[in-house]
């Protein structure tokens, strides 16, 4: 009699250990609704951006992204990163180069989002992100020349060529943004002056521009 209350009890403590044994892991299942999900389902592509690395970006559409035609956009194939470094001052050199590598980073950040609002055709968002990068380091010339193509994209074309122009009083022997500059021109009408541009980043060995003009010649 003593040995068959004995079997309950056994059997009931090793229920109790199963349970305690088993459960954690499905509690754990049920805490964690991401466990079976796919980690890059919510996960944005962000442009490579640095100083040591280039990259090809047509910031038309989503559709056009491979064609970059002439005179059917304004934003060109930009290969160029327009980085250039905030001033750094004199005093406290080391406190003064901590926070210039913090407005660096959050420079680079801000462009990489406004090339990315760019590239799938959201030029109003990328104006206010390329501004923030404008805000954080005055100097880097590819921060004015991208907003001036949203700009030019969106049909004011008076405020985009006077940020490519500025771009180009940072870089006047850039390629790209005299190209750039042109294809505003022509969207504009300026056919004259587009055409000049052309030459010019032509010369200056920006392939669009060459190929463009190219184009022309075999077409005459």
């Amino acid at each position: 009699m003593k040995l068959k209350s004995v079997y309950p009890i056994l059997f009931f403590s090793l229920l109790a250990l199963a349970v305690v044994i088993g459960v954690p892991s499905a509690v754990t299942a049920t805490m964690n609704p991401l466990k079976f999900k796919s980690k890059a389902t919510n996960v944005v592509p962000k442009p490579v951006q640095n100083e040591n690395q280039t990259m090809e970006r047509n910031y038309t559409t989503a559709e056009a992204l491979s064609q970059n035609q002439p005179g059917t956009s304004a934003r060109p194939v930009d290969s160029t990163s327009g980085n250039h470094p905030a001033k750094t001052s004199s005093a406290d050199p080391s406190e003064t180069a901590k926070k210039v590598a913090v407005s660096q980073k959050e420079a680079d950040d801000w462009f990489d989002k406004g090339a990315l609002c760019a590239t799938y055709g959201n030029e109003q968002a990328a104006i206010k992100y390329f501004q923030k990068v404008i805000s954080l380091d005055p100097q880097r010339s590819g921060a004015y020349f991208e907003q001036g193509i949203s700009y030019g994209q969106l049909a004011e074309y008076t405020k985009a060529l006077d940020l490519i122009n500025k771009a180009l009083e940072l870089e006047s022997q850039n390629g790209l943004y005299i190209y750039g500059r042109g294809r505003i021109y022509l969207l504009a009408g300026k056919t004259e002056k587009a055409m000049e541009d052309f030459k010019k980043a032509a010369e200056l060995d920006d392939e669009d521009a060459q190929t463009y003009l190219e184009s022309l010649a075999s077409n005459e």
